[in-house]
């Protein structure tokens, strides 16, 4: 794997370099979490309704074939707010104590505020662990941060700016969860918060405040939903609208059981078990409710932009920080695995002064190029550490992708804490997937040209030996050469 060329010896290039702050973009990165890759209509699920994201399709572009760098929440938001990978910045896990101090300076959000941008964070933040404790704040550049880990009242009102806000509206929060039930649906697939007061709209009221003048051009906003995350619990409005019976089963083949076996011991949140045994129809109608919802309020911060007459010069990144196994392969939540309902996230890049509209690209994206597509919008250089490479020259119509990369790559690293410290790297390339369970005998190997939907395990197949000894060679190289080298050289010895 290539590394990105030195542009600058600094993150600020000399001011005749750059462009005028007049000139530079608006940016909104909108992140919900653990949302699949398959869950916008105009994408191709007709099961589900999407108008706004829909919109955001047909007036931008959609990279189709887009990977989290992490299967889980806060190694992925690590290295989706620096362009590297997780393991370079050594925040592998979920839990985690600190965010290290000296990665702070590589957060988009501290380099864009340098650079003069007026920043605003809403939502889930989750770089470190918000157990039994408010989450520690960093210095990350954001004028305005109205933090919550999530829908529930697990921390202190003043510190838990969702929890506050409902009380500012009179509303308690434990009294209004799942006020409204529906008796035809289990509980853990059953309503929760009316739309009004659920944590999604309290993240679009936010940021549709600091858009209609609250936030000095250029700004940059960062939201970040919990939602479609579990508790599988929507507004009531909108969970009524969903017929469970209507919903596709989760995938599950003839093979599943027996390739689920052999990795009884890989961290996951969940045990394998046939979709047909239990309402999966239900929960899937439930999470397709949630991202609907989702859908609404991304509509009304898009509608703020139009109102107030920035979304021509407003670059907005609408994606996920990973997916959801949603019964798939007898799988649901997340953990060590990295079929495509987990690993393979939506990804839409739009702006209307610059980027192309209603394309669609089949390039091999990660969430690593988040950040160096940002600062390349900005007209900011380029830090040698990314490890992400800018998607503007293909979403500018200037490059059609092909040479993007040659395999997108995906890590995992005891991430969950749970029985089994499990260690796992995963290789994407144009038609193959390789995973490999570091410590254990099985992997997985998944021809997805002709089988998409990962059936058929090549693994141990004679006549895929070779294959998997040559993408094994190239993972390999791909993860050393993004090993972190450690403290900065001062002398030759």
């Amino acid at each position: 794997m290539q590394r990105r060329a030195f542009l600058q010896t600094s993150l600020s290039a000399p001011a005749a370099a750059q462009p005028g702050l007049s000139e530079r973009p608006n940016i909104l990165l909108f992140c919900t979490d653990q949302q699949r890759f398959d869950t916008i209509r105009a994408l191709g699920n007709e099961h589900i309704r999407t108008p706004n994201l829909d919109r955001l399709v047909s007036e931008g572009v959609a990279f189709t074939n887009a990977y989290c760098q992490t299967p889980i929440c806060t190694p992925s938001r690590a290295s989706f707010l620096t362009g590297c990978y997780a393991s370079s910045l050594h925040v592998n896990r979920n839990g985690n104590a600190y965010f290290p101090a000296q990665h702070v300076p590589k957060l988009i959000s501290r380099i864009l505020s340098e650079a003069g941008y007026d920043c605003a964070m809403v939502g889930k933040f989750h770089l470190s662990s918000s157990y039994k404790r408010v989450e520690p704040r960093l210095h990350d550049g954001y004028r305005f941060f109205e933090w919550s880990h999530g829908p529930r009242n697990d921390w202190p009102v003043e510190e838990h700016s969702y929890v506050r806000w409902l009380r500012d509206q009179g509303v308690d929060f434990q009294t209004a969860y799942g006020a409204r039930q529906f008796p035809d649906r289990p509980k853990e697939f059953n309503a929760g918060i009316a739309a009004a007061h659920h944590e999604g709209r309290w993240c679009a009221d936010y940021a549709c405040s600091w858009i209609a003048g609250k936030l000095a051009a250029p700004w940059f906003i960062t939201v970040n939903t919990y939602a479609p995350h579990p508790p599988f619990h929507p507004p009531p409005e909108f969970l009524e609208r969903m017929d469970p019976a209507r919903m596709p089963l989760p995938l599950w083949g003839p093979q599943d059981a027996e390739n689920q076996a052999r990795f009884a011991r890989v961290d996951f949140q969940s045990k394998p078990r046939d979709p047909s045994s239990y309402p999966s129809r239900m929960m899937k109608a439930a999470y397709y409710a949630q991202v609907e919802f989702i859908d609404d309020c991304f509509g009304r911060v898009y509608k703020a932009l139009e109102a107030s007459g920035q979304l021509e010069n407003t670059l907005i990144v609408f994606t996920s920080d990973h997916g959801e196994t949603m019964g798939d392969h007898g799988l649901t939540h997340k953990g060590c695995r990295f079929y495509e309902g987990l690993s393979h996230v939506p990804f839409i890049v739009s702006w209307p002064k610059r980027v192309r509209k209603g394309m669609r690209s089949a390039a091999l994206v990660e969430l690593t190029d988040i950040v160096p597509t940002l600062l390349e919008a900005a007209g900011l250089p380029l830090p040698p550490y990314l490890h992400g490479k800018s998607l503007m020259p293909i979403a500018s119509g200037k490059d059609d992708g092909a040479k993007l990369r040659e395999f997108a790559r995906s890590e995992y690293h005891d991430a969950l804490q749970m029985k089994d410290a499990t260690h796992a790297n995963m290789l994407r390339n144009d038609r193959y997937k390789l995973v490999h369970y570091h410590g254990h005998a099985w992997g997985e190997l998944y021809d997805l040209e002709k089988d998409p939907n990962e059936f058929r395990n090549l693994w141990g197949e004679r006549g895929h030996l070779a294959l998997r000894a040559e993408l094994t060679r190239q993972l390999f190289d791909a993860v050393m050469l993004t090993t972190d080298a450690g403290q900065p050289r001062v002398g030759p010895m």
